[in-house]
């Protein structure tokens, strides 16, 4: 197995700092770095849904259907006309706004094209907008992570893909077993079941069977150039993990363009790889949490255990179930 070098050895907490990357203290005090974001909010709902750059909101070219005040420093969704069905009329405003972003090129982070519908998940009806511009409103984004391994006679092994070259982002690096966004209408559970035979060749019925529901992991992160978007956007996600273990006669092996190549791994060298910065960046927090929950990172072997355990379920300061 080849690796990339890198010159510096990173902690677990470091792992979990280069993710959980937002401050932890009020982001709208005044008098802070933080004292230019902008909140955004939806029809008839007293709740922030998302934390905008002011970047982001100078260069945005914005349709009638937002309503931008700067002395409060927030963005409203009021589409003009709802038709008794605020739902629809949200998300064609979404969709009228994001076309109008493609045909002016105006922020990479669209890679100039369409994508599939992410939900408000604290929203009180069913409103979605394009994944890509998720970011651009700093809503909170869902995903759900698989981890698949093997025990043999000389310990565990972890099913490892290293992500394509031609990937926008976070191309080479290395990455969860099985992983991607939950998308509109789609629960977690579903799309590991989706992505397991897209990403690895492993059948629906195996999934729907064995696999093994842990929990969820929140953060707060800040798009870097690794993410193939402009940079400082918030990005506030839960990424769902699950388990699988395997027999050795089972393989992942890719089934689509975004994975290079599988490896199956030992502890030992995934620990490498973790130290060297290999994995992208919330793969990593899904790694250590796998680490955790099979003690392999335990309160005796590592002096920052509990602020890692509790780093890795931030709570998020914008809703997530509807009020």
């Amino acid at each position: 197995m080849s690796v990339r070098m890198a010159s510096t050895t990173k902690s677990y907490l470091d792992l979990i700092n280069d993710c959980d990357r937002f401050p932890y203290d009020d982001p709208l005090k005044l008098g802070d770095h933080w004292s230019q974001i902008y909140q955004f909010m939806l029809p008839d709902d007293p709740r922030t849904h998302g934390f905008m750059l002011a970047s982001t909101v100078k260069k945005m070219p914005w349709i009638s259907d937002f309503v931008i005040d700067h002395k409060a420093r927030t963005v409203r969704l009021s589409p003009s006309k709802d038709n008794g069905d605020p739902a629809a009329a949200c998300t064609t405003a979404f969709s009228k706004l994001i076309q109008r972003i493609i045909d002016e090129d105006t922020f990479r982070v669209i890679h100039g094209t369409h994508s599939e519908p992410y939900p408000i998940i604290g929203a009180n009806f069913s409103v979605s907008m394009e994944r890509y511009a998720s970011t651009l409103f700093g809503i909170v984004s869902r995903g759900a992570h698989l981890t698949v391994y093997t025990k043999t006679a000389s310990g565990m092994k972890i099913w490892v893909p290293r992500r394509s070259s031609n990937l926008f982002t976070y191309p080479n690096c290395l990455d969860t077993t099985v992983a991607g966004g939950v998308a509109f209408g789609e629960g977690p559970f579903e799309c590991i079941v989706r992505e397991a035979d897209e990403e690895a060749s492993l059948p629906e019925d195996l999934i729907r069977k064995q696999v093994v529901p842990c929990g969820c992991i929140s953060y707060m992160g800040l798009n870097d150039r690794g993410g193939g978007a402009e940079a400082g956007l918030i990005a506030p996600d839960i990424m769902f993990v699950y388990d699988l273990e395997i027999p050795e006669g089972v393989v992942c092996k890719q089934n689509d363009d975004e994975v290079k190549e599988f490896y199956l791994m030992t502890v030992g060298e995934v620990k490498e790889c973790l130290a060297r910065a290999e994995f992208k960046t919330n793969s990593a927090l899904v790694m250590i949490d796998f680490f955790i929950r099979h003690g392999i990172i335990t309160a005796e072997n590592e002096k920052n255990y509990a602020d890692i355990i509790a780093r890795l379920h931030r709570k998020l300061p914008l809703p997530t179930t509807p009020q």
